[in-house]
């Protein structure tokens, strides 16, 4: 069988003598060196959105890849594509460098200067490796290449003050509350709020995890405030100082540590760049950038997508942004942050609404914002789109909890934002509507006949008053008629009746309700009258 061979080689030197005895291996297929961690995260994520089994059996990393050092890149390779054997090419072989490189999750480290019966003896072991992990797991699972735990989302604030704790603390709530299992790490380590937010009181921060090389189950569990939600908080520091101890290779191993254990991982960078959430952005599967529709707020965003994109930490068109503090009156819309920015817009808009959020910011209860509130429901709904939250099915168990009626909404958005739960809801009101409706068009009916009585019972007593004055008496085929020709055809079953009061002429109208509809009575009656003066007789 055909060994596929991704080599990551960065120095040109290298690249050209590692190709020269690939291409001499019996049954390989070498594909082009890539230059950068970057292009090797890149390339990998292609083939498997292509297809899984495009995949190559063995990754070559050389020492001297960059960016990122070559053995976080292994560790990430291994949490994302772990049925990839991955080989260290490195100068020191020693039992450190290799114990080093075991942790990482590599297969082998072949030493330098580069040998052929070394370079095949480790090629082809970790294709072996490869291959019976692929028979063991199943190369056409979707799963295999999810990692080993759930999605990694950062949400970062394109300046500060946009609202990127409230957003993150949401979507971490709106996971939770579908059932699955959500950590929430504050990489804002020198303003972090989370703990504000969530009213908690907790010692422990990221920053205790800062000198520690191997971050176990055991050791991640000490760091980690379990809260009332059933939220895992890792919080950021409560010294500010402290921050500068969480290098980027910290963050790398903490995010593999929290992804390993939980389904979910959201992380609020706020709005500063530095090592710790640049490496955060960079490995997401989804990186959210928060900002408001203002002319500062945009250019921000602008100016922190084309910093990631130089430092290579993300592309624009790879980021989300999410507009909040959204009105349809404001003069920018999503459409013009897309232009602006290059990234792709949410659907999910949060509308400007700060009165639902202070009483809860405030006392430090974000989780018992208001279920009717539209910022929690634009916010739950953007989790929908992400995918962050599941359906609940009955009986379950494990886990996958019991929702309550607000986990039930939300799961009914997972695929069509708000608009599986708007259905719903108006399918649920649709009969008082229709009964509502009903009762003011009746009402509508009957004073339409009233006013159309009223009308010809005047036009009656006029007509009436004239014929009596031509010849007395002689007015109720005069009164009849006028009456008659001031209604609609429906309501022609009208009584009318003349008659003289004193010095008054009197006319009533008695008219037909009908029901719904012209021409459907119901036995409704109204009742109108109206008068005209006699005229006297010359002298």
């Amino acid at each position: 069988m055909t060994i596929r061979i991704l080599p990551a080689v960065g120095d040109i030197d290298s690249a050209r003598a590692l190709s020269t005895l690939l291409s001499q291996l019996a049954d390989a297929e070498p594909a082009p060196p890539v230059a950068d961690t970057t292009a090797l995260l890149d390339t990998l994520a292609r083939l498997a959105a292509e297809s899984l089994d495009e995949l190559p059996e063995v990754v070559l990393v050389h020492e001297r890849i960059g960016p990122v050092p070559a053995l976080d890149v292994i560790r990430d390779l291994v949490l994302s594509f772990p049925a990839v054997g991955v080989v260290l090419i490195t100068a020191d072989t020693s039992t450190n460098v290799l114990t080093a490189a075991m942790d990482s999750g590599a297969r082998g480290i072949i030493g330098l200067p580069l040998g052929y019966d070394a370079l095949a003896e480790r090629v082809h072991a970790a294709a072996a490796w490869s291959m019976g992990m692929r028979r063991h797991l199943g190369s056409g699972t979707p799963e295999l290449y999810a990692g080993p735990g759930g999605r990694v989302v950062t949400v970062t604030g394109a300046k500060g003050g946009v609202g990127a704790t409230v957003a993150a603390v949401q979507l971490a709530l709106a996971a939770q509350a579908s059932g699955r299992s959500v950590a929430l790490l504050d990489l804002d380590l020198q303003s972090g709020d989370v703990a504000s937010y969530l009213d908690v009181q907790f010692r422990r921060s990221i920053a205790d995890l800062a000198g520690i090389s191997d971050i176990n189950p055991r050791v991640l569990q000490d760091a980690v405030y379990t809260h009332d939600t059933g939220l895992g908080l890792l919080l950021a520091p409560a010294e500010g100082e402290r921050g500068e101890e969480i290098t980027d290779r910290v963050a790398r191993q903490v995010l593999a540590a929290l992804r390993s254990r939980y389904e979910v991982v959201v992380v609020d960078c706020g709005a500063q760049l530095n090592a710790a959430n640049a490496a955060a952005v960079e490995l997401a599967d989804q990186a959210l950038l928060l900002v408001t529709p203002d002319v500062v707020a945009v250019r921000a965003a602008k100016r922190m997508v084309r910093m990631w994109d130089r430092l290579q930490i993300r592309k624009a068109e790879e980021t989300l942004t999410v507009v909040n503090r959204f009105s349809r009156g404001t003069e920018i819309q999503p459409s013009l942050v897309e232009r602006v920015t290059g990234t792709k817009v949410a659907r999910s808009t949060v509308p400007a609404a700060f009165k639902e959020l202070q009483s809860v910011v405030d006392a430090g209860r974000m989780q018992d914002l208001d279920a009717r509130s539209t910022v929690k429901q634009a916010l739950w709904a953007l989790a929908g789109e992400l995918d962050l939250v599941v359906q609940q099915e009955g009986g379950g168990g494990g886990r996958r909890r019991k929702a309550s009626s607000d986990r039930g909404a939300l799961a009914l958005r997972r695929k069509g934002g708000d608009r599986g739960a708007v259905t719903l809801e108006f399918a649920g009101m649709f009969p008082i509507l229709l009964v509502v409706m009903t009762i003011l068009w009746q009402c509508v009916l009957y004073g339409y006949t009233y006013s159309l009585a009223g009308n010809a019972a005047d036009e009656a007593a006029r007509a009436a008053t004239a014929a009596n004055s031509v010849t007395p008496g002689a007015y109720a085929g005069a009164c009849a008629d006028a009456g008659s020709e001031h209604l609609p055809d429906s309501w022609q079953g009208a009584t009318i009746n003349c008659g003289e009061d004193g010095t008054v002429m009197r006319a009533t109208v008695t008219a037909q309700v009908p029901l719904f509809f012209p021409g459907f009575d119901a036995g409704w009656e109204v009742q109108a009258e109206a008068g005209a003066a006699l005229e006297g007789e010359d002298d």
